[in-house]
This record gives C-alpha cells, structure tokens and sequence, in this order.
C-alpha cells in the first residue's frame, strides 16, 4: 500500500511481542521488497515470504552482491570470479522460478566488491542501492539482521539504515535471525511444520554450489545448517511448531 499516509507498525502489528505472522491480518496491497546481500538470503526466509505471496502481496527481490567469493574452486567448472557469479546467479533464477516469483522481479545490482568479496562500503554503492529502493517504492523492507559477523550483513544493514533516514522512505523493516546473527530482539515469528520444512529445504537446495561447500566444510547440508536454525528458534519460543523463522521489526522513518 504506497499511499498518502505512512504505514507505521501499530497499523497491522500491534500486540504484544513477539507476534505471530499467521494472526497478522497484514493488507495486501502492501508491496514487500527482499534486499539480499547474497544469492539464497531470500530463500533463508521463504516460508515467511511465501506466506506473504499467498497473502497477495507483490515481492520484489533484489540480489546485491554477486557471491562469487563462496563458491569453491572447480564446482561446475568454475574457477574464476565471473564464472562463479554465474553459477550463482542461476542458482537465484531457479529457486526464485520455483518459489513462484516472476523474472521481472528478480534483480541484481551486482554492487562492487572489495578485495575479500564483501561489497564496499562506499557512496557508489549506497547510491545504487538507494535508487533501487526509491524505485521498487516498497512498504516492507526484509533484510538480513545487522548484528552479525558476515560483513555484507553489516554493510547492508548501514546503508538500509542511512537510506531510509535521510529519504524518509515510507517503510517498516523486517530483518531477519541468519546463522551469523550475534543477537536480535524478536519482534515477529513465523511458525511452521513439517511440510512447510521440505518445502523450504528444497528451495534451498537449489543453491548447490553453497549445499556442496556445506557438506565439505561442516558435514551437514545448506538445507539442515538453515532449518537447524529454523528449529533452535522454536525451541527458543515455545510454540507448537517445530520450526520458526524470526525477525525485529525496525521503523526508523523520521530519524535524524
């Protein structure tokens, strides 16, 4: 809902924390945008956005770096950057098809990237950023947490922050606990069950490059290192479900 007057948390979440997401009676003609500073940080959180496109609101998703960097040397053939992005970039394509997200709303903005694959903190990339914000003009904002040790989390997070107080963009935020989150105050859970479970696991699953660097590196798939989260959360909350997704709602607008 882009509209005259400004969506605010006490419009649909009010209520004792944390909420549930499947009591929000959420409008909608909210419009959500994903900023995903690597391909499969949308898929971390695809119950919950697959809640929302059932709802009817229209996700618009924008992948910020290529990823390149966590693609081990020879997967597919690749050993070059370049190459690597490309792997990665179909691995996205495909899982967003599958998820049900139309092509024209799957973009890459491929922000530049220091020496050690993170994007770079400067006012090029702030500056794209910003322009894809002001344009997808959305009303919810979901990102990763910035609390966390991988820096493009952190960097993100900074530039979301800066964009949104100075453009007073509309927008309430929703960022969400990842493997890497330090800590977070939990504002909003998403419960879900079992099939809910292999449903996200296969969406995860297409990202093979990261599903193989996983069970090299830490014997457990991409799929169980996210649902292992996923099930920690619900444990931590108590609920009836035997997994979760969590987020801290932020609304920042206005702040100098």
């Amino acid at each position: 809902m882009t509209c005259d007057k400004p969506v605010t948390e006490a419009d649909f979440l009010g209520g004792p924390r944390p909420l549930l997401l499947h009591r929000l009676a959420i409008p909608a003609a909210l419009r959500v945008a994903v900023l995903a500073p690597h391909p499969d940080d949308f898929d971390a959180i695809g119950v919950t956005l697959r809640r929302l496109r059932d709802n009817g609101n229209r996700i618009e998703v924008a992948v910020l770096t290529s990823g390149a960097s966590g693609v081990e040397d020879g997967f597919r053939g690749a050993f070059i950057p370049a190459a690597k992005a490309a792997v990665r970039e179909e691995e996205q394509r495909a899982s967003c098809r599958w998820f049900g997200l139309p092509d024209d709303r799957l973009t890459f903005l491929y922000l530049a990237e220091d020496g050690d694959g993170h994007v770079k903190p400067d006012a090029a990339n702030e500056a794209r950023l910003r322009d894809y914000v002001v344009q997808a003009r959305p009303d919810l904002v979901f990102l990763p947490h910035g609390n966390d040790t991988n820096a493009d989390h952190q960097r993100v997070d900074a530039f979301f922050r800066k964009i949104v107080r100075e453009a007073r963009l509309p927008v309430v935020a929703f960022l969400n606990r990842d493997p890497k989150t330090l800590a977070m105050r939990t504002d909003l859970v998403t419960g879900f069950d079992d099939e809910a479970a292999r449903w996200k696991g296969e969406l995860l699953r297409f990202h093979q490059s990261q599903h193989q660097r996983n069970l090299n590196t830490r014997q457990k798939g991409f799929d169980e290192r996210v649902l292992g989260v996923n099930r920690q959360i619900a444990e931590e909350q108590g609920g009836p479900w035997p997994y979760a997704e969590s987020f801290e709602i932020r609304d920042e607008r206005g702040r100098r």
